[in-house]
């Protein structure tokens, strides 16, 4: 054997990537103003947009990987001004949570979410609750919804949910990814260089640039983790129940079009008791804060408010163009 695959295989040996997950469960979970204190003691920061009066709904959101909970700072005014309130916090190893930039594990973020989802419904028993995920948010609610132990909610609503899985990758990709999980797991990568485009809305993209609370640099170890929680919530697309309603941009640069319309064509398979899809021509991986942000805001709003499948926007004609083929797949 040459001698450079000696030294790969002894440093592959000693190195595996890590996950840091909740400690001991020594307390009840409390939520508070200001934050969300779990089983295990850590404390989550909790925003809330709260309507004036009594709220008819309630919408808990949960953001995508290396954000955090001011991600639901827009469409939240705009929910809460329309008489629905709004909690998001920031998961474990995000944000000003515990842990920045270490990753906390698949099981981690669905315990929390359950746990999470408990607290707000003790609060509001008599509003309907509903989960809104943001691409990694999105995994996660996926994943959760599969659990037999989570709480009873309205609805879920995906926004360009995080579902590239290894199955919908090039092989290249996931073999550089593994090794580097398995070799260096420490190493730290930003992105610079890989042209892709998050959103239209330019300002917002360079105030999330400026945001301390915003991870600019990710552990090869958490990206390996967050493509776990992506298999897993490809994989679940069988398995989800209740109210759902998905909402994707054409233009969506982050998580391609092919484990989308794929996730969906089994979706659709499910036993669930409603699904909705929309498709926005000109948007974005951020639905919520691009541009044309108010269209996906109004028809989240009119899906809660009436139980309508037919949006002010259009998108989910096009989505049913797309779905039947009308539209170029991917």
């Amino acid at each position: 054997m040459r001698p450079h695959l000696i030294l790969l295989l002894l440093t592959l040996s000693g190195c595996m990537p890590m996950t840091y997950p909740p400690g001991t469960q020594h307390h009840a979970a409390q939520l508070s103003e200001g934050a969300f204190l779990t089983e295990d003691g850590a404390s989550l920061p909790v925003r809330h947009w709260l309507p004036k009066t009594e709220p008819h709904a309630v919408i808990i959101a949960l953001h995508g990987f290396n954000d955090y909970s001011h991600f639901f700072d827009m469409p939240g005014n705009y929910f809460s001004a329309r008489g629905i309130a709004c909690l998001a916090y920031d998961q474990r190893g995000f944000g000003s949570a515990p842990q920045r930039g270490l990753w906390a594990g698949s099981a981690a973020y669905v315990k929390d979410l359950q746990v999470f989802t408990r607290l707000v419904k003790r609060r509001y028993p008599n509003q309907p609750v509903y989960l809104l995920g943001e691409s990694m948010g999105g995994a996660v609610v996926i994943t959760a919804l599969r659990q037999g132990n989570m709480p009873d909610i309205a609805g879920s609503i995906l926004i360009a949910p995080a579902l590239w899985a290894r199955s919908t990758m090039p092989w290249y990709q996931t073999s550089l990814l593994w090794v580097l999980a398995h070799s260096l797991p420490w190493l730290t990568l930003t992105g610079k260089g890989v042209q892709v485009v998050a959103s239209d809305n330019i300002d917002m993209l360079r105030a999330l640039r400026l945001d301390p609370l915003v991870i600019k640099a990710s552990r090869v170890e958490t990206l390996y983790g967050l493509a776990n929680l992506m298999d897993i919530a490809f994989n679940s697309a069988r398995s989800q129940q209740g109210n759902i309603l998905m909402l994707y941009g054409e233009k969506d640069e982050i998580i391609p079009k092919k484990p989308i319309f794929l996730f969906l064509q089994q979706l659709l398979l499910a036993e669930a008791e409603e699904i909705t899809v929309a498709l926005y021509q000109h948007g974005h991986h951020m639905l919520l804060r691009d541009l044309q942000a108010h269209a996906p805001w109004k028809d989240i709003a009119a899906w809660i408010n009436t139980g309508t499948n037919t949006f002010p926007s259009g998108a989910d004609k096009r989505a049913q163009q797309w779905l039947s083929g009308q539209l170029e797949p991917f």
